[in-house]
C-alpha cells in the first residue's frame, strides 16, 4: 500500500460514515498494514482521532475519501485545515465493490477499505473538493431550505383547493388562484363555509376586501355576484364539519409557512447584497428576486472549481448521458446529481422564455421543429444558458441580451434567423 500513496499526503483515509458510527481505514506512510478504526458518530471523537493522526504523521496533510459532498461528517472534516476531501459517487463504490464481490453484499468496514483503495490507486481520477466561502455556502443552504418550505406550502395549498371543492367552491372565486395569500387565509377563517359568507352583510364583505387591498371593481363585483347568486353545494354535516376543521388547520399551516418563507427571503436578500457576483446573476433575464440568489449559490465564488461549461452542465445534471453498446446508442438524463441545482437551472430556463428573445425562439424551435416535449426543450435551453452564464461568471461580466443577439447574427447562427 505504501508504494501507492500520494506523496502530497502523509495519511490517506477511507471513511464510511453512518448516523451511529463511522468506519475508517487508515494508511500512513511508512506502514505496510492499514489501520481499521470504528468511531462513534461524535464530533469530539472524530476531532480527537484526526488530530492524533495529524500529530503522529509529523503534522502532514491528510486525504479523506468518502461517499458524499454534504452532511454532518463533512462539516466535521471541514473544521481542519490540514484535511483535503475527496468525495466519490456511491455508484462508484457500489460498482467497485461488485467487481470483487459478485454477491454485492454491503459491509461498512469493506466499504472503508474500498474507498481507501480508490483514493490510493485511482486518486489521479478523483477531484479534491474545496468548500466555497462562508457566504456562498450559507446562501446555498438558505435557498435550499426556503425551497423546501415553498414546496410544503404548495402541497398544503393543493390540499386546501381539493377540500374546498368538496363543499365550498365559491371560495375559490375569492382566492383568484392565490390560495396562500393572507387575504384568502383571513377570508376562510372569517367565513369557513358558504352559508356564513352568504349571510354576511354586503357592506361587511366589501369592507373586508378593501381592507385587504382588493380594489379592482370588476373583481369585487365578481365576488359579490358569487355571494348573492350561488347556492350551497352540500349541507351534509358529515362532509361540512370535518372539512371546516381541515381547512382551518391548513390555513394555520400556510400562514406559518408564509412567515417562514418571508424570513428566509430577508436573510437571503441581506446576504446577497454583500456578495460581489450578485449583480451578475441579477442581470439574467427572468432570474428575479427568487432565482438570482439560487443561481449565485449554484455557481458559487470559486472559479477554479469548474474547468469548462461542460463540467458545470455535467455536475448540475443538465447535460444528458449518452450510452453506447454495439450498434445501439441511447440518451437519457443524468440520474446522480444535485437535484436542487438542476431544478434551479430548469426553472430559470422556463422563466427566461418570457424575458429573452433568443430564449423564446430557442424553446419554440426545439418544440416545433425538433419535436421535443416541454421538459426536454427546457433542459436543452438550460444547457445553453449554463454555457452563457459560465462565460459571464468567468469574465465577471453581467449578461447583455443585445450583445448576445448581435453575436448570434455575426456567427450566422440558425437561431438568429428566428429573431
Amino acid at each position: 500500500m505504501d508504494a501507492l500513496l500520494n506523496n502530497e499526503y502523509e495519511v490517506h483515509i477511507g471513511l464510511d460514515w453512518a448516523d451511529s458510527h463511522h468506519e475508517l481505514c487508515v494508511a500512513l506512510k511508512g506502514e505496510k498494514e492499514c489501520r481499521r478504526m470504528k468511531l462513534s458518530a461524535d464530533a469530539m471523537r472524530m476531532h480527537e482521532c484526526l488530530t492524533s493522526l495529524h500529530i503522529e504523521s509529523g503534522r502532514g496533510r491528510i486525504a479523506v475519501c468518502f461517499e458524499q459532498t454534504g452532511g454532518s461528517v463533512v462539516n466535521a472534516l471541514m473544521m481542519h485545515d490540514f484535511i483535503d476531501l475527496y468525495p466519490v459517487n456511491p455508484i462508484q463504490v457500489k460498482n467497485y465493490r461488485e467487481s470483487f464481490s459478485p454477491s454485492g453484499a454491503k459491509d461498512d468496514p469493506a466499504d472503508a477499505q474500498i474507498m481507501l483503495e480508490l483514493l490510493c490507486r485511482h486518486g489521479d481520477k478523483l477531484k479534491c473538493w474545496k468548500p466555497d466561502n462562508e457566504e456562498a455556502r450559507k446562501l446555498r443552504l438558505l435557498c435550499e431550505a426556503r425551497r423546501r418550505f415553498v414546496d410544503e406550502r404548495a402541497d398544503w395549498v393543493n390540499e386546501l383547493r381539493a377540500t374546498l371543492k368538496l363543499y365550498y367552491p365559491q371560495a375559490l372565486t375569492v382566492a383568484n388562484d392565490n390560495l396562500c395569500s393572507e387575504m384568502f387565509c383571513a377570508f376562510l377563517m372569517k367565513w369557513p363555509q358558504f352559508e356564513s359568507f352568504r349571510d354576511a352583510p354586503n357592506q361587511t364583505v366589501r369592507r373586508f376586501l378593501y381592507g385587504h387591498n382588493i380594489r379592482s371593481k370588476s373583481r369585487v363585483e365578481k365576488i359579490m355576484k358569487e355571494k348573492d347568486e350561488s347556492v350551497v353545494l352540500t349541507d351534509d354535516e358529515a362532509v361540512v364539519e370535518p372539512c371546516i376543521l381541515r381547512i382551518q388547520a391548513l390555513v394555520r399551516g400556510i400562514r406559518e409557512h408564509n412567515k417562514t418563507v418571508e424570513a428566509y427571503n430577508r436573510k437571503i436578500r441581506t446576504l446577497e447584497a454583500v456578495m460581489q457576483d450578485a449583480s451578475l446573476f441579477q442581470s439574467l433575464p427572468g432570474a428575479g428576486r427568487c432565482l438570482a440568489p439560487r443561481l449565485l449559490a449554484a455557481f458559487g465564488t470559486d472559479r477554479s472549481r469548474f474547468e469548462s461549461a461542460e463540467d458545470v452542465n455535467t455536475y448540475m445534471g443538465v447535460a444528458p448521458v449518452v450510452e453506447r453498446s454495439g450498434k445501439k446508442c441511447w440518451v437519457h438524463w443524468r440520474w446522480s446529481c444535485p437535484s436542487f441545482l438542476r431544478q434551479t437551472m430548469v426553472e430559470f430556463a422556463r422563466t427566461s422564455i418570457g424575458q429573452s428573445r433568443w430564449a423564446y425562439a430557442f424553446y419554440h424551435d426545439a418544440r416545433q421543429r425538433k419535436g421535443k416535449d416541454h421538459q426536454a426543450a427546457l433542459r436543452a435551453l438550460a444547457f445553453k444558458w449554463v454555457r452563457i452564464i459560465y462565460r459571464c461568471w468567468q469574465d465577471r461580466t453581467p449578461y447583455n441580451e443585445e450583445q448576445y443577439i448581435r453575436a448570434l447574427k455575426r456567427k450566422q447562427s440558425p437561431l438568429a434567423k428566428a429573431l
